[in-house]
């Protein structure tokens, strides 16, 4: 690989301050945290905006407690954001008294998993239960529009409690150990949003060619990245906004026993070592055969699982062979890649957006739900808003 450096090209994003090295043997314990005095009286509010992300290399199958069968590598987007809020106050109370909001409206059904995952974390931010807390969340687009609505708002809430620690307890002063746990605790919330910590490419699970890389947590890809994929663009078709019929967590139960798991992890390394040399190299073609590759791989698995199943739509395979015609015939860079659903993520370079944007509008928009398509790129990673 080329040189190390700390940072990588970036699509014109400020460096972030932090640049995650993998900490010397760090396991779980690195991250317990302590209590605050209790005669320390105090209140105030923590938010962070963070994105969702876009994974290149899948992972599908997972063991323990979120940790997954392979390593995978995404990007985060711009437009697509969860912001989170935390008010927080000395407990009235005996108990800590923890709410949940989502869009400024309660949820009951939000709230329940999100009180159930701070129980579930409590080891690591013992201090929470000496605070009353309201937690606000709200996204950027539709929480049924088929982009990884859980990635930003765990990582979201990661972040805040993470700072919630280094302002309340003084740890977490290094940036390094303050985005590392954020991205582990991300990680127990969903597995995806543990890369959407950083901004750029990230990579999470082990991988023997980084020598960073962890199941416990994403890290940044820290080789710099070729400009061609420095300002990546991605527009969303969404050719369904109905409530999947199998959960992604459904979905990587049933590779406990597939019968092309092994292969599977196979397949992932070597599609990963080639990705990452390609990011490094500008080689559009690699590029765009591992991503599609993956993707196609994803839904493969899904309908050679037992019970079978498939998330794609008719007009899901209609969009694929247009896009596949259209590189044909421009010869430009563009692919597809696909989450675990029917919408298809269009990426593309920036330098041919206006061509790009012609063939969504005259060919792929009729294919879409209500010919909604949502236009993003990569981001410029998590901030905090106050």
């Amino acid at each position: 690989m080329q040189s190390r450096k700390t940072g990588h090209t970036d699509g014109g994003c400020n460096k972030n301050s932090y640049f995650c090295t993998k900490l010397t043997a760090v396991s779980p314990k690195h991250f317990l945290s302590s209590l605050i005095s209790e005669t320390q009286k105090m209140s105030g509010r923590i938010g962070w905006q963070s994105p969702s992300n876009i994974a290149l290399i899948k992972y599908w199958g997972k063991y323990g407690q979120q940790m997954p069968t392979n390593a995978s590598l995404s990007f985060g987007l711009s437009n697509a954001f969860t912001q989170t809020e935390i008010e927080y106050s000395s407990k009235e109370n005996e108990n800590a008294n923890h709410r949940f909001f989502f869009e400024g409206k309660e949820n009951k059904n939000f709230e329940s998993k999100v009180l159930k995952y701070l129980e579930d974390i409590s080891i690591y931010f013992p201090f929470l239960k000496q605070l009353d807390l309201k937690i606000d969340s709200r996204n950027s687009f539709p929480h049924s529009a088929g982009i990884a609505s859980s990635a930003s708002s765990m990582s979201a809430l990661a972040l805040c409690l993470c700072s919630l620690e280094q302002e309340l307890v003084g740890s977490l002063q290094e940036p390094d150990a303050f985005y590392t746990k954020a991205s582990f605790i991300a990680r127990l919330g969903s597995g995806s949003a543990c890369r959407s910590v950083f901004h750029g490419y990230t990579v999470w699970g082990d991988f023997n060619e980084l020598i960073e890389s962890s199941n416990e947590y994403a890290v940044p890809f820290s080789y710099e990245v070729h400009p061609l994929f420095s300002q990546i663009q991605d527009s969303i078709l969404i050719v369904s906004s109905e409530e999947k019929l199998v959960s992604s967590r459904a979905g990587h139960a049933l590779m406990d026993g597939h019968p092309f798991a092994e292969a599977r992890i196979a397949q992932s390394k070597q599609n990963m070592s080639w990705l990452l040399a390609a990011l490094q190299q500008g080689d559009t073609d690699r590029f765009v055969e591992v991503v599609e590759n993956e993707a196609m791989s994803l839904h493969a698995l899904m309908m050679s699982s037992k019970p079978w199943y498939s998330l794609l739509h008719a007009n899901t395979w209609i969009i694929l062979e247009k896009i596949r015609n259209f590189r044909e015939k421009t010869e430009i860079f563009v692919c597809f890649t696909l989450d675990a659903g029917p919408n298809v993520h269009l990426l593309y370079s920036l330098e041919d957006k206006i061509l790009v944007d012609q063939f969504v509008e005259n060919e792929l928009k009729a294919y879409c739900d209500n010919q909604q398509v949502i236009e993003d790129k990569m981001g410029c990673g998590p901030k905090r808003i106050f």
